[in-house]
């Protein structure tokens, strides 16, 4: 990255062992493939269990008598509403309601949560929050973890195995388990799995039984991709930004009726304005006809030649078998036009095709 220096994660070591090909992301080096592929690593995923390290996203705990005060001022979010292990997604907005990023927000206790942010905004994210917090008795602190994610239909069965037990864990809850841990059963795959930040030493000792398992593979940014798009899952910076509102990105499930109505959040006003004069544009699935994948950036076009949306995210989806991608049209489009991704100079049809592409397999219950 020009100007930055490129950070290191804490397991670079153990990745390089594993034979993995780095790439910059997020000013980050991550590893992108392994030398499975990422199309195996994908398929593994879907069948046993992938892991990943998300080192480079951040975990920030609030705490204070005003923690509750705090969220309620930066995100569109009731944290009283909160159940103590419970996690809720939601957003931190600009005074446009348009999106700083995308979070997940858990109570671990009565002034206590832990908010997990996005690694390319994660310096924002804290300047935000604590401006907001002027003024107010609540701490903010970084945590230095290493951060783990545990994906898959086997990720409980290979923690049961490693000694953690996840039974009474359930899509969308997080706790400590242990001290200067944190776990929640969620992810960015749309399978059932895990997420656990953890000090470096305890993570060697905890990656030394997973991968004894033969269940478990190291897995890459590249797949990680494949795996969220197939599941319909939005990525920062592509499909949603500070210059998308959740109106227009079809996120307002987030956001409950009262909070709509009545949250004194930044960005309450723009977004109900929003709301009122509904969405300009909608966030859709898009599937390309035949095998040519279209990437993001690409334009969108009727028949006649206007343009009428574009893409945000495309690849091709090992687990459907096709090219898929995620992008946003004209909220006015009618739902038989037929659309043209220009690709090079052809034109690739392309059809709006419901989200998620893979049906997502969260334990809830």
């Amino acid at each position: 990255m020009t100007g930055a220096a490129t950070r290191n994660l804490p397991l670079e070591d153990l990745h390089k062992a594993a034979g993995a090909r780095f790439g910059a992301f997020a000013g980050w080096s991550m590893p992108l493939t392994y030398p499975a592929g990422v199309m195996a690593e994908h398929q593994h995923t879907r069948e046993h269990v992938g892991l990943f390290d998300i080192s480079h996203m951040k975990l920030i705990e609030l705490s204070g008598p005003d923690a509750a005060t705090l969220l309620s001022r930066a995100c569109p979010l009731d944290p009283a509403t909160l159940a103590e292990r419970q996690s809720k997604y939601t957003f931190l907005l600009n005074e446009h309601a348009g999106i700083i990023d995308d979070l997940i927000v858990t109570r671990l206790g009565g002034e206590r949560f832990m908010v997990v942010a996005n690694a390319g905004n994660a310096a924002l994210d804290e300047t935000h929050l604590r401006r907001l917090a002027e003024g107010l008795d609540c701490k903010i602190d970084p945590l230095d973890r290493v951060f783990l994610a545990i994906q898959g239909p086997d990720a409980w069965a290979a923690l049961s195995r490693a000694g953690i037990e996840t039974g009474e864990l359930v899509f969308m809850h997080g706790f400590e388990p242990r001290k200067d841990w944190f776990m929640s059963r969620s992810g960015y795959t749309g399978e059932d799995g895990f997420e656990i930040g953890l000090p470096e030493a305890d993570a060697r000792k905890l990656l030394e039984t997973l991968l004894s398992d033969e269940r478990v593979k190291w897995v890459g940014l590249a797949a990680r991709d494949s795996l969220r798009l197939e599941a319909g899952l939005c990525l920062h910076g592509q499909d949603i930004s500070p210059e998308t509102n959740p109106v227009d990105a079809g996120l307002m499930w987030a956001i409950s009726k009262d909070l709509r109505a009545n949250g004194r959040f930044v960005g309450a006003e723009a977004l109900r304005a929003a709301i009122d004069k509904g969405a300009r544009e909608k966030r859709v699935g898009l599937k390309p006809q035949g095998r040519q994948p279209v990437r993001a950036g690409t334009h969108l076009f009727d028949a006649a030649g206007n343009q009428v949306g574009r893409v945000t995210s495309g690849g091709f989806g090992p687990s459907v078998g096709s090219p898929v991608a995620m992008g946003y049209v004209s909220a006015t489009l009618a739902p038989e036009t037929k659309l043209f991704a220009d690709v090079r100079g052809t034109k690739v049809p392309v059809d709006i095709h419901p989200l998620p592409f893979m049906p997502h397999r969260y334990r809830k219950g």
